[in-house]
């Protein structure tokens, strides 16, 4: 997990996704038209919360959030999705 030097504004989290499976647990390797988009990853980054909602997630947490949800961003080579915290399914 690299430091961003990004802050996300109120109820706002900045995840790095985690990378697609290349192979099935048989051993059947996927080639990358056939990848799904990750729904999972790292909380890098979370914003202060809102006055009447503070963020429940924090740095470092493992989450699943929906396959297409937030703003996808590229910083120094790496990317990232800007999401806002209800758009998050669970923490692992």
């Amino acid at each position: 997990m690299a430091k961003v030097n990004i802050k996300p504004l109120a109820d706002r989290v900045l995840i790095e996704p985690v990378a697609a499976e290349t192979t099935t647990a048989s051993g059947i390797i996927i080639p990358d038209s056939a990848k799904e988009k990750p729904q999972k990853g790292v909380v890098v980054a979370v914003g202060p919360g809102t006055k009447d909602e503070p963020l429940t997630v924090k740095v470092g947490d493992t989450v699943l959030y929906g396959k297409y949800s937030g703003t996808e961003l590229k910083l120094e080579g790496t990317d990232y999705l800007m999401m806002r915290e209800s758009d998050i399914l669970a923490v692992l």
